[in-house]
């Protein structure tokens, strides 16, 4: 069991957290599933093969002390943390920038931005341990520019956080990866988008890149639906 790798995957109860949580144990990953509910996970940690294969975690990624009892967690219990998948984030409402709730815009650019640097912070000396690989979901929304979309802010200011994390961490051993995907078919939305990538796709785009040689680091992998006929 100990040269089994584990993936610590924060946002891990639905959508791209659990789809990725489902392709990482079918290629034999020991996995950490951290959420804001623990209860959400349990049902997913009973599938992937209890509580000898998966540990789960009550983690709110804006809470410091959360993120730090996460890993200490899942350090006792495998002693290792081989990659992480800093994945929590939520998405804004409709209003623009001119009539937005602003208390939606605080707790977003909290879990998409400071959550997500808390999750480097605490993560980052296990990954220098077992020279591992960090991994972010930024979005196809931090590359382009959408009018009055705070969320699409907040997603530039992960793909700056994933650059600026790789330079820091040059020569260390730990490759950094940015996870960019178009619209996907998540909870993440109210109403089910027409065309949209499924949780799955992204899953597959995380597992082409931790399942890279480990002198091969891909830096960005931006994902999108193939575009609707016309």
């Amino acid at each position: 069991m100990a040269n089994q790798p584990v993936m610590l995957i924060t946002g891990a109860s639905s959508g791209i957290g659990a789809a990725t949580a489902r392709a990482a144990a079918e290629q034999g990953y020991r996995l950490v599933l951290a959420a804001r509910s623990e209860a959400k996970l349990s049902s997913l940690a009973e599938e992937l093969g209890g509580a000898d294969q998966v540990l789960t975690v009550q983690c709110d990624v804006q809470d410091s002390d959360d993120q730090k009892a996460m890993v200490d967690a899942a350090l006792a219990k495998f002693g290792q943390i081989d990659a992480v998948f800093a994945n929590a984030g939520r998405g804004g409402e409709p209003g623009g920038f001119s009539k937005a709730d602003p208390e939606v815009w605080k707790d977003m650019i909290l879990t998409n931005i400071y959550g997500v640097g808390l999750t480097l912070q605490h993560c980052l000396p296990a990954l220098r341990e077992s020279k591992g690989q960090l991994l972010l979901t930024g979005s196809a929304a931090g590359r382009v520019t959408i009018p009055g979309s705070m969320y699409s802010a907040t997603k530039w200011a992960v793909s700056a956080i994933g650059y600026g994390v790789r330079e820091e961490l040059r020569g260390s051993g730990i490759r950094v990866t940015l996870i960019e995907p178009g619209m996907v078919d998540t909870p993440f939305f109210d109403e089910q988008p027409e065309h949209a990538l499924k949780p799955e796709d992204v899953a597959s785009a995380v597992m082409y890149a931790v399942s890279q040689p480990a002198h091969v680091d891909v830096n960005e992998i931006l994902v999108r639906p193939t575009p609707a006929e016309k």
